[in-house]
């Protein structure tokens, strides 16, 4: 029991001051698949490299948000991919691998991105695995909130991103 209030005492300040109480479930883009195949979801992948700053103040400022990390575990399956990974992938029936003739990149991250490598890029897929959109460059939590929003329900088939943001009320403060 003591053991338990001290440990407790130590995390209760950073769960405080951080506004976390439920950090991000990430899943490798085959766990997404299969997730979505028996409860169909949209699937979000956060492309990112090691060296890549703005990869990393993404991890700290924007996905440590509660109001995002919400969204991301309760509307979609949120995949982390390293860009430069070496593991092999295998994606909607097909092997994806990083065997260098990339310049280091790996096929699934320069499909996914469209051959367009920018760090970080955000991914969308719909419930079925098929690619929405790429959407790249750094955003604070308050503008992307409403990108979440946007691709994981049916508005981005309907309406233009304009149009949604300008009724959009948002909950990151």
């Amino acid at each position: 029991m003591r053991r338990l209030f001290i440990t407790l005492f130590i995390l209760a300040p950073t769960l405080l001051l951080s506004g976390q109480t439920k950090p991000v479930k990430w899943y490798t883009i085959e766990e997404a698949a299969k997730l979505t195949a028996a409860n169909p979801r949209p699937i979000f992948i956060d492309t990112y490299t090691d060296w890549c700053g703005w990869c990393k103040k993404m991890d700290k400022d924007v996905f440590t948000n509660q109001v995002i990390a919400d969204i991301l575990n309760n509307e979609y399956y949120p995949v982390k991919f390293n860009a430069e990974s070496n593991a092999p992938v295998t994606f909607n029936g097909k092997k994806y691998i990083n065997d260098g003739t990339l310049n280091g990149v790996h096929q699934f991250a320069y499909a996914l991105l469209k051959g367009k490598l920018s760090y970080p890029t955000v991914v969308f897929l719909n419930s079925k695995g098929e690619l929405i959109t790429p959407v790249p460059g750094y955003r604070e939590a308050k503008e992307f909130e409403p990108l979440l929003k946007y691709f994981a329900g049916d508005d981005w088939q309907t309406k233009s991103y304009d149009d949604f943001t300008a009724t959009f009320k948002g909950k990151v403060e």
